[in-house]
């Protein structure tokens, strides 16, 4: 049995690869509960962050998030998504839940859409010294996202892959690959 900290030993598991070995798939996978999760914790700090700037047009609590957001979003990307404060954290809040196996190849390009929010945000708010308002409608784009992905299930970044890409994920939140309303 393993611990929320642990994740089953994959011999299997090679440097490059994105996404966990489980028995039972033929692709790498991820867990939906730990990544709804994931994303309601940075939903939590980003609207609070939000919030705090509508009110006193302060940027140093919503330009912490972001930078914690990027740096949360290139240690999903580059190094392993176990390593993920959010994800570490998500983990443990549905450590007795089942696990919801989804196709980890969408959760890529929708963490790089989140990468690429985070890093204009940043660049916004420092580098370029962008008003307020242009500032907030990205945090806003984030927050929409973050909010779909946590309260509704909805991956803006699934639903683009499946859009766009030749190959169709077979394993979806919610089984959206193939459920027909």
């Amino acid at each position: 049995m393993t611990t929320p900290f642990e994740l089953p030993p994959n011999p299997d598991r090679k440097w490059g690869r994105f996404g966990e070995i489980v028995e039972g798939y033929n692709q790498e996978v991820f867990n939906e509960r730990e990544v709804r999760a994931s994303a309601g914790i940075l939903f939590l700090f980003g609207f609070s962050g939000f919030v705090t700037v509508l009110n006193t047009q302060d940027f140093r609590l919503v330009q912490g998030f972001a930078l914690f957001f990027l740096i949360d979003m290139i240690i999903r990307l580059v190094f392993s998504p176990k390593y993920s404060p959010t994800m570490t954290l998500g983990r443990l809040a549905v450590y007795w839940q089942r696990p919801e196996w989804v196709s980890a190849r969408p959760k890529r390009l929708a963490w790089g859409l989140g990468f690429g929010l985070a890093l204009t945000t940043c660049l916004l708010m420092g580098r370029l010294g962008a008003p307020v308002p242009v500032v907030l409608t990205m945090c806003g784009i984030c927050l929409s996202v973050l909010f779909l992905e946590a309260a509704f299930g909805i991956c803006v970044g699934c639903f683009l892959q499946q859009r766009l890409s030749n190959e169709q994920p077979e394993l979806c939140p919610g089984d959206t690959c193939n459920y027909v309303p």
